[in-house]
């Protein structure tokens, strides 16, 4: 198997004996600190109290994630307005109403999800949504985006309790497709490669390309977090707004 999910799910039976202290302040790989706040579009997934996978509000009661950072029964709590995870109140956590994985998700392909909240978020300076792409509307090559999320430092951890960003760049599809063979499918999936990028437990937050959500963090490399050899695969957007639309009261 060349595949690692980038989510910490694969990781559950470890979850009792992750702890969050003050020293660990690390997240994506080779990233930096985000401006407390800067993304207020970004949301952590939790359960039974622990990040698990990023996410994004694309409406004021609708996050966009990744279809794999749920397993089909465990119950998810979202998290908004985060920076500092410990500093999170009862107030910005909102249990999910309904999930919608894309009915064709198999692992790595579809792999896109709604989660309806319970309750509407209330929009601030803090919690805002983030752009989506036009349909069928493609990133150039070398382009330069970025990511973030509250995942590992490396590959082998630890986990970040603070918000991390790094650059990244967009790789020609038909690089992409002679890295990873038949597991990656250009028209619904990017791949990126940076100075930095995502690993484990950033999975379904949003590969930013100027003022727009174009991509979904999906699954990385058997190399390691951010591989030269197999970049980082995202979920194309653009591919799948008419079933966002349909499905998540998006305009």
């Amino acid at each position: 198997m060349t595949i690692i999910i980038i989510s910490l799910l694969l990781l559950a039976s470890l979850m009792p004996h992750l702890t969050f202290t003050a020293h660990v302040n690390v997240g994506i790989v080779n990233g930096n600190e985000a401006r407390p706040h800067s993304r207020p579009y970004m949301v952590s997934l939790q359960s039974h109290g622990y990040h698990i996978c990023g996410g994004f509000l694309i409406s004021d009661q609708t996050v966009l994630t990744a279809a794999h950072c749920w397993n089909g029964g465990d119950t998810l709590t979202v998290v908004v307005g985060a920076h500092d995870l410990r500093e999170s109140k009862p107030s910005d956590r909102f249990e999910v109403k309904s999930y919608i994985p894309h009915p064709e998700y198999i692992p790595y392909k579809n792999d896109i999800m709604l989660l309806k909240l319970e309750k509407k978020v209330k929009l601030n300076n803090k919690i805002r949504l983030m752009s989506l792409p036009k349909e069928g509307k493609d990133v150039r090559t070398n382009t330069v985006c970025s990511v973030a999320g509250w995942g590992y430092l490396s590959t082998n951890g630890p986990a970040s309790v603070l918000l991390m960003e790094a650059e990244t760049t967009t790789v020609n599809p038909a690089d992409c497709k002679r890295r990873w063979g038949s597991n990656f499918l250009p028209p619904q999936m990017i791949c990126v490669y940076g100075g930095g990028g995502s690993c484990f437990g950033d999975s379904g937050g949003p590969l930013v390309c100027g003022k727009k959500a174009v991509g979904i963090t999906s699954f990385g490399s058997r190399y390691g977090c951010n591989s030269p050899e197999q970049p980082n695969v995202y979920t194309k957007i653009s591919a799948y707004i008419p079933w966002i639309r349909a499905n998540g009261n998006v305009e």
